[in-house]
């Protein structure tokens, strides 16, 4: 159910759409809807935070992702393109890694173990 002020899409730049596409639908197993040429739409669950933390901040929005077991979410991550920027780490809640996919965004995978 959608609601006012909250969170409702997530946008991100799309680079080579066919190549992007790729990598999500074989690293997560995204679908996808294509609304012409230079715009697809997936539909895939969404939370959020704020990060306060300069030293952990990156300067722009960061999707998370969630994976049961994260380091088979990293090879599935780099075994369809995805480059691993930050590796697994421990933080209040979990653990979690950052990639880019081929468009050049960066997401991080967390796992609650």
């Amino acid at each position: 159910m959608r609601e006012d002020g909250k969170v409702d899409y997530v946008e991100l730049p799309g680079g080579e759409l066919p190549a992007t596409k790729d990598f999500y639908a074989a690293a997560f197993g995204w679908r996808f809807i294509d609304y012409g040429p230079s715009y697809a739409a997936f539909d895939e669950g969404l939370e959020g935070g704020f990060q306060a933390d300069d030293a952990e901040g990156r300067g722009q929005a960061v999707v998370v992702l969630y994976a049961h077991d994260l380091e088979t979410m990293a090879e599935k991550v780099t075994a369809a393109g995805g480059t691993i920027v930050r590796p697994i780490f421990t933080f209040p809640g979990g653990r979690r890694f950052h990639f880019t996919d081929p468009a050049g965004n960066e997401l991080a995978v967390w796992s609650q173990s």
